[in-house]
């Protein structure tokens, strides 16, 4: 019934043994939860019988905690473009154009609605600095412009600048020399604030930006806005999503994408975009590669659209072979049509196509997972794009699940495209007499090549079976331990914690004659002392003594009692065996 429950295999499962597990009718999660239990049983079972066992029945051993290690593939989100794919596409000779009619199938190159966007750069400081290399132009929020020599400049929530402001021009009387600007005078403008450049750049906090900066102040705190060319915002953003150094028709695919989502994802009010990954990385005139912007130049006012309407053209690193579509990854989403799974062929040579293991704790995953006690076993539900939708950790004493998505957060996973491999060998629960085979069982799930490794005493490390597992990852394989020996599991540099079989030598006793016992011992361990014993009440006692010859046999006089039981014990053996007894021989009556 074990072994039936171990590998998990419903074809075998018939009558009362299946009945009395319930396995049939089980869900697979709860399977894999009755199943490890079981094999759990001997080692949490309780009870002087068990935490004292007679010398030869059964060993108490320690189930170990299973290792569990998280292997993946691909970085992001996987909907849309994949960036690295693209710059595969672009490396077999794709255009731009070919490119995104694979990663967005049905959509169509369009001319952009509009040509200025306005960006959030800071959003709540106490302080900011102003300047340029050149003077340059401010209108207040009463509508009243100010020059501003050139150079770095405080701005407060006071907004207070140095300025020269304009008065209305007067009638120049003749003959009179020009007259001199008067000097700057430090000056709270009321705000919202325009800062329009003069013939350089202007800068914020460090940084150059192309068109205008809209400032203004919320109570102590100062909110800035760079109102920017749609074009010249994609020169601060394209290099920044990525290597500018990247082939051009993966750059201008690049260019489309960020056109398209920049203008599909702008919201109302008081700006259209984030400069940071809420919307898109935009670095501003510090960022710009002149690779980049000839990409730019090449798709200039080029988005695609959709059913008349600019696509919201999500992008990301790396897919790991498949991109996902949208209602896998973030559920509730309405279908769309050009945002569903799609082969990736070319992805593979991005350094993050695939990833780990990266190993974790039992404690740590039954943590995450809001599993309570000792963790078992863990299982992920994936979806039609081959991400993990959610992920069930099963314990002795319940279960927990969360979101992969959740998951990917807690651990820092690149994507939710993984799985979660899992080592767990059970151990013996009987010491295995000499020559015997042992059934070892397990669960060796969603890592690769595992096999299971063998070592007696102080030697490395061997192979003793390549597994197979069942499809839900149990299996059950056979070895023969001829000495204590340890046992693993093993995929690559991932192992799980060793496990020991205890290994008795076979004994057996037989009267030869009235008060002549002879016997055997496997193996044969020539001068080895056997010791013939009588049971005295609950006591074994010693009886007399004999010496194994090299053919393993003894042989020794005594007077026995008609009636009594005895028993042959080999104490300290040799060659990392445990101590051995005989089946209780019975002397018959007269």
């Amino acid at each position: 019934m074990v072994r039936i429950a171990v590998r998990g295999r419903s074809e075998t499962c018939s009558g009362e043994g299946c009945a009395s597990l319930g396995a049939c009718s089980m869900s697979p999660v709860a399977r894999t939860r009755a199943v490890a239990v079981l094999l759990a049983l001997p080692f949490l079972a309780a009870g002087p019988a068990w935490a004292q066992p007679a010398e030869g029945s059964g060993v108490a051993v320690t189930q170990p905690a299973p290792t569990f290690a998280v292997t993946g593939r691909g970085w992001g989100h996987g909907v849309g473009m994949s960036q690295w794919g693209a710059y595969g596409f672009a490396r077999q000779g794709s255009t731009y154009d070919r490119i995104l009619a694979h990663y967005y199938a049905g959509t169509a190159l369009a001319r952009a609605p509009v040509s200025r966007v306005r960006v959030l750069l800071v959003r709540a400081r106490q302080t900011l600095t102003i300047g340029s290399s050149l003077p340059f132009r401010v209108r207040d929020g009463a509508g009243a412009l100010h020059d501003v020599d050139s150079g770095v400049h405080r701005l407060g929530p006071l907004l207070r600048l140095p300025v020269r402001t304009r008065a209305n021009p007067k009638p120049k009387p003749k003959g009179k020399p020009k007259p001199q600007p008067p000097a700057p005078k430090l000056r709270n403008l009321p705000g919202p604030l325009v800062v329009s450049a003069g013939g350089a750049p202007l800068e914020l906090n460090g940084k150059r930006y192309r068109g205008a900066l809209e400032l203004e102040a919320f109570g102590k705190r100062l909110r800035a806005i760079n109102v920017v060319g749609l074009e010249a915002y994609l020169y601060g953003v394209v290099p920044d999503e990525m290597p500018h150094d990247w082939l051009p028709e993966a750059l201008r695919a690049q260019a489309v994408v960020a056109r398209s989502y920049a203008l599909a994802v702008r919201r109302g009010g008081d700006f259209d975009l984030f400069a940071d990954v809420r919307s898109q990385v935009y670095g501003g005139m510090e960022a710009e590669e002149h690779e980049a912007t000839a990409a730019v130049e090449a798709t200039r006012g080029q988005v695609l659209t959709y059913g008349g309407r600019v696509a919201t053209t999500f992008f990301f690193s790396t897919s790991g072979g498949r991109t996902a579509s949208v209602t896998d990854v973030w559920p509730g989403s309405r279908p769309t049509p050009y945002l569903v799974s799609v082969q990736d062929p070319y992805d593979a040579i991005s350094p993050h196509h695939s990833w780990g293991p990266l190993q974790y704790t039992s404690r740590r995953l039954a943590r995450e997972l809001g599993v309570k006690g000792r963790l078992l076993d863990v299982r992920t539900v994936v979806n039609a794009s081959g991400r993990v939708e959610r992920v069930v950790g099963v314990g002795v004493e319940g279960e927990g699940a969360v979101l992969a998505s959740e998951l990917r957060r807690r651990l820092e996973l690149r994507s939710t495209y993984f799985r979660v491999g899992v080592l767990s060998l059970h151990p013996p629960g009987q010491q295995v007499p000499y020559g015997t085979t042992l059934q070892l069982a397990g669960i060796a799930r969603d890592l690769p090549n595992v096999m299971l490794q063998q070592r007696a005493a102080s030697s490395l490390w061997q192979t003793a079976a390549v597994l197979r597992p069942a499809a839900d990852g149990t299996f059950v394989a056979s070895v023969k331990p001829l000495a204590l020996t340890e046992y693993r599991l093993a995929s690559g540099s991932i192992a799980s914690a060793p496990v020991h079989a205890t290994v008795t030598p076979v004994i057996s006793l037989a009267l030869a004659e009235p008060n002549l016992l002879r016997g055997r011992v496997r193996p044969a361990l020539t001068g080895a002392t056997v010791i013939v014993q009588r049971l005295a009440g609950p006591i074994w006692r010693d009886v007399v003594g004999a010496s194994i010859d090299p053919r393993g046999g003894f042989e020794t006089r005594a007077q026995l009692q008609p009636g009594g039981s005895y028993r042959a014990r080999l104490a300290v053996p040799a060659r990392g065996l445990a101590p051995g007894v005989s089946p209780t021989l019975t002397v018959p009556a007269p």
